[in-house]
């Protein structure tokens, strides 16, 4: 049955192919397929070429079974024959046999990257990614359209809650609430696209909007009415160069004025012929680029240039370049086969690329692809091409330049994503020392030396004309164009003090409107603006991720102007963590991660530790600060509300909980937008019940978190940027980035929490078992694949301890399992080695041997020994990653003879603290003499001997008391004798000479009893003791007896 088509329909074609402009037809319904011979016949009808290429992507399944494919077959043979019947066969099979279609899974979009079609049909909404979207239509030549087929779908606000393939990558353990914000904004977006017409399956446009109602056609304009002012421009420079050679043929192949420039630029650099200039040429895709090289290529050739090298990730991203260096040599009239030959690469996996170009029209020159990792081969090169730069390791990039002319090629702002790291340092770097040489030149009064820099930028597309409207769409849709939009920053800069942290709701965010998109292209131009690495697939990561959060920080707000303030900082947060024991167990004993939770995951794998991942933590996914006021504090200080946010020290949580109203639930919105209304009668407009896009923190209420986390490449610059924010290191990959060629690090700072024992507050807190393990894998990897890390980054990354007090230094060292055991690190003759090194006695390599063991010790804090940040740089290059010291020479920027006298230093130190060691345990083992203690007395020597002088005298007092008193006592001293015996023993009062008298005794008896006469001893005895017992002497000197 046949039906009028609505002439919009055919109208905006033609107007694309008249403008060489691109349109869009979205196709609602289950029958969208067969629309597509339609819109392709009536294609082909404005196009002045007939049946143009279409380029046909899905996810899985054709909807062609294989009765379907043999009809095919079978039409194709008809037509061939001229049997066919074009009123009786079906349509659909007649186009699909008689077109030039390219069927690509989704999954290989990759592979058409530098194709260009008439027509690109998407279906399986659900498959596509902003990555794919944008890489597809990119593919799109001027005049042709894009049709995107919606089946299933009763009505386009069905789109807000459609599961996409990605929200399953989206989705954790404890966040599984997928809220599809990127649809919303895309069919929204899809009515303020000016050649975008939404249709049902029977081809009846949608009144989505008011821009598709009245159509008019564009006039028909002829010769020089079809030429812009650029155009016109590079017709004229054609002109004025026709007659210089070879730049005028080479020129002629230009299609837009930034290409010929650019051409001309090369050409310049070449005709210098000093080999000292680097030209850096950076475009969005489809600007002509590769083109531009083998055109300039070529001239090279003409210019007798010897030693050509290419280089690219792959020989077939160098199909154009080569195409357009065979242009310019058929434009310099050079024949294949008599002036060159081709040689096409052996390697299935290039499929026959071509690696080798030979000219012998002059003399031998050669165009030779080399492998970006090859370098070394380029001794002999006069002219190096780097195509696709970005997507090439920086390093490798780097090692690449040398002392030959060099041309760089990158796409930048493009859908692919890469091109930031080239432009952020690479090229950064090349322009400083530019500036540096033309700086130094003009003092030295023009004398030259060192590298020039060129930049150049095409800003023209080639595929379709300037203004195109899809361009614009896309590049507002997915923000590609954000690095072009940064925000400048007015008025006064506040301090950093006075900023104030906000949460960014994201459905207002996301709702497309007005307001909203101002603040997500600021948002994007920041993130474009600081990391090497953005795709269109981030956005939809920020829309629709339900773990991911965003922060901006803002001054202090102005209510007298009526703007958005400018943002100063943007941070997003991942929340992580909260897996159940039962999974991470299971993850462990499987050995495969999960998707999302990277911090958890990794770190569970790293120390299998089954705890950790039931932690729940927020990884800070990026942070932007403006590029304007890089370190001016603002990142610093964002991060540190940030920790305090969480932390719950900027809210009063009791009073958020009390006054916080209901949350609005996201998804339920969105269900809610989705109204059953049928198509013809459906509106689509953002919505209106939204809240505010900003919320202060301490008017949210925080989530309960136990750490804070980022994962970044290392640098010197960054990991001190983290450090100073209180985060240690746990983890550092061992192979780098594809990209940057840098080792991904993650950093962790525990929060106030008391969930966890010995958290932040406590020395180390649950945290440093981590790192502490980490520092010992770390340091043993230094020598392996972290061996060409700088010295300060190594030792920025290990923090060790090598400033000790006084105290610790006499302590000394612990020689268990160094000295001695059954396996001591270090023997007595290891000893003396060391001991003759720290006398000046023998040459460092005698102890070349002990430096790896000394090294770890004292990196381990077994040698308590305080020595310089110098000394430790050359401990760790040589000890701990065993380079020579030529090495350590270039590294330290340091003479080496310098270098080995602070080596002998340190070892001096080191040695002295083994020594003090060793000596310890050898006194520890001889045996000892008891030592007397010697206590001062508590009374001095004067009243101690007063104090015995008085006891003496007492004692004796008592003793004289008890003798002389006691009358029994006194009896056994009496005399018994009477006078008369006195007397006559006296003989008249005459003492003998010998001085004794004889009394004899008269046996009384003494009190105890006994004789004194008869003591039994015998009388003679008894006697003796009378004589000698009765002996006293009188005052007067004189002997006398009683």
């Amino acid at each position: 049955m046949r039906k009028k088509v609505d002439p919009r329909i055919r109208m905006m074609i033609e107007n694309g192919v008249k403008s060489k402009q691109r349109s869009m037809f979205v196709i609602v319904g289950d029958k969208g397929r067969d629309q597509v011979v339609n819109l392709h016949y009536m294609l082909s009808k404005a196009a002045v070429k007939a049946r143009p290429s279409v380029l046909w992507c899905y996810k899985k399944d054709l909807f062609l079974s294989s009765h379907k494919k043999k009809r095919m077959h079978q039409i194709k043979k008809m037509m061939q024959r001229g049997l066919l019947d074009p009123e009786k066969d079906d349509p659909f099979s007649l186009f699909m046999a008689s077109t030039n279609i390219r069927y690509c899974y989704y999954a290989d979009t990759h592979k058409i990257l530098g194709n260009t079609f008439g027509m690109c049909v998407l279906q399986d909404f659900e498959a596509l990614q902003p990555n794919l979207l944008a890489r597809t239509i990119e593919t799109v030549e001027g005049g042709g359209i894009i049709v995107l087929l919606l089946s299933s779908l009763t009505s386009l606000s069905k789109l807000y809650t459609m599961t996409m393939d990605v929200h399953a990558r989206f989705r954790t353990e404890s966040h599984g609430d997928v809220v599809g914000r990127f649809n919303e904004r895309f069919i929204l977006s899809l009515a303020a696209c000016k050649s975008c017409l939404v249709m049902d399956d029977e081809l009846n446009p949608l009144p989505l909007s008011s821009h598709t109602k009245y159509i008019t056609p564009l006039p028909n304009l002829e010769g020089e009415e079809i030429l812009s002012e650029a155009d016109k421009d590079l017709k004229g420079l054609k002109e004025s160069l026709r007659d210089t050679q070879p730049a005028g043929l080479l020129v002629q192949k230009c299609r837009t004025l930034d290409q010929a420039k650019a051409v001309i630029t090369f050409l310049d650099a070449i005709s210098e012929k000093t080999l000292r200039s680097t030209v850096a040429l950076t475009a969005a895709r489809g600007r002509g680029k590769s083109a531009a090289l083998g055109v300039a290529i070529a001239g090279a050739i003409a210019f007798g240039y010897s030693n050509i090298f290419v280089t690219a990730p792959s020989p077939e991203n160098l199909k154009t370049l080569f195409e357009f260096v065979f242009k310019g040599f058929d434009a310099m009239e050079y024949k294949e086969h008599i002036d060159y030959d081709l040689v096409e690469s052996t390697n299935p996996a290039f499929n026959k690329a071509i690696i080798r170009v030979n000219i012998f029209r002059q003399h031998r020159q050669t165009i030779q692809y080399i492998q970006p990792k090859d370098h070394e081969k380029l001794a002999q090169a006069e002219l190096l091409v780097i195509d696709e730069a970005a997507a090439i390791p920086l390093p490798t990039v780097k090692a690449l330049l040398g002392p030959y002319l060099v041309f760089l090629c990158s796409t930048v702002n493009g859908y692919e994503g890469t091109g930031r790291s080239l432009s952020l340092k690479l090229i950064q770097q090349l322009r400083e020392q530019g500036n540096k040489l033309s700086t130094n030149s003009s003092s030295d009064g023009g004398a030259v030396s060192g590298r020039t820099f060129r930049e150049l930028e095409l800003a023209e597309p080639i595929r379709y004309k300037a203004g195109d409207p899809i361009e614009a769409w896309l590049n507002e849709l997915l923000c590609l164009d954000a690095a072009n939009h940064i925000p400048s920053v007015d008025g006064r800069l506040p301090h950093p003090n006075e900023c104030q942290l906000y949460y960014v709701n994201r459905d207002a965010l996301f709702s497309y409107h007005k307001e909203s998109e101002m603040f997500l292209q600021r948002m994007m131009a920041l993130y474009v603006a600081s990391h090497y690495k953005n795709t269109p697939n981030d956005l939809q990561l920020m829309s629709d991720a339900p773990a991911h959060h965003l922060f901006v920080l803002l001054g202090p707000l102005d209510e007298t102007q009526n703007r958005m303030p400018d943002i100063l900082c943007v941070l997003q947060v991942c929340l992580e963590g909260e897996i159940s024991k039962q999974s991470a167990l299971r993850s462990l004993s499987e050995g495969n991660l999960p998707n999302g939770d990277m911090i958890p995951w990794t770190v569970s794998q790293q120390f299998q530790d089954a705890e950790f991942p039931s932690l729940s933590g927020a990884r800070i996914v990026r942070i932007a600060v403006h590029p304007n006021l890089i370190r001016a504090g603002y990142g610093s200080h964002a991060v540190d509300l940030l920790a305090r946010y969480y932390e719950g020290q900027l809210a009063d949580l009791t009073e958020l909980e009390d006054d916080a109203p209901e949350p609005k639930d996201s998804q339920k919105l969105l269900t809610d937008a989705a109204t059953e209304v049928s198509l013809m009668e459906e509106t689509v407009k953002p919505r209106e019940d939204l809240p505010s896009i900003l919320t202060p923190v301490n008017e949210r209420k925080p989530e309960k978190l136990h750490y804070l986390g980022v994962s970044f490449g290392v640098t010197q610059s960054l990991f001190n940027f983290w450090q100073k924010r209180k985060f240690v290191p746990v983890y550092v990959r061992q192979t780098p980035n594809e990209i940057t060629g840098e080792h991904t690090c993650i950093v962790l700072r525990p929060l106030q929490s008391d969930d966890v024992e010995g958290v932040a507050g406590v020395s180390g807190g649950w945290l440093n078992p981590f790192n502490q393990d980490f520092r010992r894998r770390f340091m043993s990897l230094l020598g392996f694949q972290f061996r060409m890390f700088a010295p300060a980054l190594a030792l920025s990354i290990l923090d060790p301890k090598i400033t000790f007090t006084e105290q610790e230094s006499m302590a000394g060292a612990s020689t268990e399992n160094i000295i001695g055991g059954m396996t001591p690190l270090l023997t007595p003759y290891d000893l003396k080695r060391l001991e003759s090194y720290a006398s000046n006695l023998v040459d460092y390599h005698l102890i070349l041997d002990l430096v790896p063991t000394v090294s770890r010790l004292y990196f381990l804090e077994r040698l308590p020994t305080s020595i310089s940040y110098g000394q430790a740089a050359i401990l760790l290059c040589l000890g701990l990653q065993h380079h020579q010291l030529e090495h350590v020479e270039d590294q330290l920027k340091l003479p080496g003879g310098q270098i080995l006298a602070l080596f002998n230093k340190t070892i001096r130190r080191l040695h002295g603290q083994l020594h003090k060691a060793a000596s310890k345990d050898i006194e520890a083992a001889l045996p000892r003499l008891r030592e007397v203690a010697m206590a001062p007395h508590m009374t001095t020597v004067d009243e101690d001997l007063i104090s015995g002088a008085k006891k003496v005298e007492a004692d004796i007092r008592n003793k004289m008391e008890e003798n002389l008193l006691d009358p029994e006592k006194l009896q056994q001293f009496a005399i018994t004798g009477a006078d008369a015996d006195f007397d006559e023993a006296l003989g008249g009062g005459k003492i003998p000479k010998s001085g004794f008298v004889s009394v004899k005794s008269s046996g009384v008896k003494h009190s105890d009893g006994k004789d004194s006469a008869r003591d039994g001893k015998g009388g003679k005895a008894g006697k003796e003791k009378r004589k000698k017992g009765g002996d006293f002497k009188r005052p007067g000197g004189k002997k006398s007896k009683q």
